[in-house]
């Protein structure tokens, strides 16, 4: 047995090692699409493709995939913020690629191509000549640069006026924003964290072309592909027939409890304030802390990073970033009298923000209209608030 494995492995490297110059396939080869289900993860809520090379007359059975990065790089976590994370492409045993996907519990469905020798091979040695290490890094972007988009590429540049792609399928065509909401509960963090980092210029409507960044829609596209005039998909398999799981949150763990729970306390404490002519220090500084730090990041992402899909984010607008500042006046009981047309501004902003919304310039998530309210209930008070003589509450307690 450990004979034949060795030999096995032997044949597979020895076959693999020429692909760069010519792949060296025989008549039995076969090439698919793999198409992989959603997972509970984030990076995981999209899916996965990957192209599947079969040659049982040497014992190849591999799987390439695009969207690879290494954790362990030291500047993982800035490059990936900065938009500057470098992929790769891998190839594995589909053993292993199947094994991966049966502890995640995600389906994998298979779609063999109708593709002669000799495209097959143009194939291989494209994915191959791009596992070499001067051309396997690539910069990743979730929109145009991922394991999906790479699939349509890899086919378009290796059978060329072949290839034909019919969207006529599609009965309706999304913003970039409405196809991510189609793979996230609406009520969950993911959701609302994605909502808040992309702008504005996710909310255009996708090309048909463009739907093809989600795995999903690589893999109805390739049934309605053809490739000189034939269909493109030669057959269909379900090698894992595992149910999506259904995304669920806690409700107790969930933004809507967290940020109606924030709204409650605000409009709590905002009526006791009113009745009593006091003003709770720390909500304000709490709700200006929060919304200045959320501005900052935004400006971050808008600015400093090489992310296309977080600029022109008019969330600024109500996650103001000088909010952080003016958090630590507010602490102080009686706060300078320039506050009231700070707060003033603050309000239009607010309300310029809504208006955005309203005309879907930008499309924000439904969670944060319990942002919205609470900021308009504070800065509405606290206009009121300051415009008071002192004498009226210097005597209050803070």
């Amino acid at each position: 047995m450990f004979k034949k494995i060795s030999l096995s492995i032997f044949l597979i490297i020895l076959s693999l090692h020429g692909y760069s110059q010519e792949a060296q396939l025989s008549r039995l080869s076969k090439l698919s699409l793999l198409t992989v289900g959603t997972g509970q993860d984030l990076a995981a809520k999209f899916g996965h493709s990957a192209i599947r090379l079969q040659d049982p007359s040497v014992g190849i059975d591999v799987v390439y995939g695009y969207g690879t990065y290494n954790f362990e790089d030291p500047n993982f976590y800035l490059n990936f913020t900065r938009g500057k994370l470098d992929y790769t492409i891998t190839r594995h045993p589909f053993s292993l690629f199947e094994r991966n996907y049966v502890v995640e519990q995600r389906w994998i469905k298979e779609q063999e191509l109708n593709l002669d020798l000799e495209q097959r091979k143009k194939i291989v040695g494209f994915l191959e000549t791009n596992l070499l290490p001067e051309n396997r890094l690539y910069t990743y972007d979730f929109l145009f640069e991922n394991c999906a988009t790479k699939i349509p590429e890899i086919f378009e540049k290796n059978l060329g006026d072949a290839l034909r792609f019919d969207y006529n399928h599609l009965e309706e065509q999304f913003t970039f924003r409405q196809l991510i909401h189609q793979n996230l509960n609406v009520n969950s963090w993911s959701n609302f964290g994605i909502d808040l980092a992309l702008g504005s210029v996710i909310d255009r409507k996708a090309t048909p072309y463009e739907h093809l960044f989600l795995p999903i829609y690589v893999y109805e596209q390739l049934k309605y592909a053809t490739v000189n005039g034939t269909p493109i998909v030669k057959k269909e398999v379900l090698i894992l027939d595992i149910p999506t799981a259904r995304d669920t949150t806690f409700f107790l763990l969930s933004p809507t409890f967290w940020l109606g729970l924030l709204l409650l306390v605000v409009s709590y404490c905002t009526y006791s304030d009113w009745k009593g002519n006091t003003r709770t220090k720390w909500i304000d500084t709490l709700l200006f802390s929060l919304t200045g730090i959320a501005g900052f990041i935004i400006l971050f992402l808008w600015f400093l990073t090489d992310h296309d899909a977080t600029k022109a984010n008019y969330n600024i607008f109500w996650a103001f970033a000088p909010n952080l500042i003016i958090a630590f006046y507010l602490v102080k009981k009686q706060p300078l009298k320039w506050l009231r047309t700070y707060i003033r501004i603050a309000l239009v902003l607010l309300v310029i923000s809504v208006v955005l919304w309203l005309l879907k310039v930008q499309v924000f998530s439904v969670l944060i209209s319990f942002i919205l309210l609470a900021l308009g209930i504070r800065y509405l008070f606290l206009i009121y608030h300051f415009k008071k003589p002192a004498q009226l509450f210097k005597n209050k307690k803070y």
